[in-house]
């Protein structure tokens, strides 16, 4: 049975379903490797997290000194320092930090995913997106309830099952759509 694409949003996922499909293996291999060691998953966030303000505030300071941009631009910088040394000091508590925003993250990407999947409703597999995109929102709920205790383990398992997932949703878009770029007459 075909299935007609009619919209440029399905024609690219037609046209693209064999680099869906490739992305969705690896995406889910990745999530399988994220899931199998949480706490160093989400120590090592925590860890580049930090990593990444400290050199973000060294750049604002520089910016802030070289623009003469005041005392204010150059306590930003400080204060980004500081808090980038902070949670390479301690990333377990960073990790709580970052378990919270993880929780917002997962709502809103779900909500986005979800939306996403309705769009590409007659195409054979947006059930998975939408199934992802809900799996996200139920996620970042249950993380969102359980903390601070869910920062040890959220993180990695967690972000290994929404990465999971999002890799199934890409491979069954990728099939369904390599199905009816095969079954449709060459032009």
């Amino acid at each position: 049975m075909s299935q007609e694409i009619q919209t440029p949003y399905m024609s690219k996922i037609k046209e693209n379903a064999g680099t869906m499909i490739a992305v969705g293996v690896i995406v889910m291999l990745l999530g399988l490797l994220i899931m199998a060691s949480p706490l160093v998953a989400g120590i090592s966030v925590a860890i580049m997290v930090g990593v990444m303000l400290i050199f973000g505030g060294i750049a604002q300071l520089v910016f802030a000194f070289k623009s003469d941009l005041g005392l204010f631009a150059m306590a930003l910088g400080v204060l980004t320092v500081v808090i980038g040394g902070y949670m390479l000091s301690d990333p377990g508590v960073a990790l709580t930090a970052l378990t919270i925003f993880l929780a917002a993250y997962l709502i809103i990407s779900g909500i986005s995913e979800a939306l996403m999947a309705l769009q590409a409703r007659p195409l054979d597999g947006w059930g998975w997106a939408l199934f992802s995109g809900i799996l996200s929102i139920i996620l970042g709920v249950m993380i969102w309830a359980q903390t601070p205790l869910s920062g040890a383990w959220a993180i990695g398992i967690l972000i290994g099952i929404r990465i999971f997932f999002s890799g199934w949703a890409l491979l069954m878009l990728g099939f369904a759509a390599r199905g009816v770029a095969k079954a449709e007459p060459s032009e």
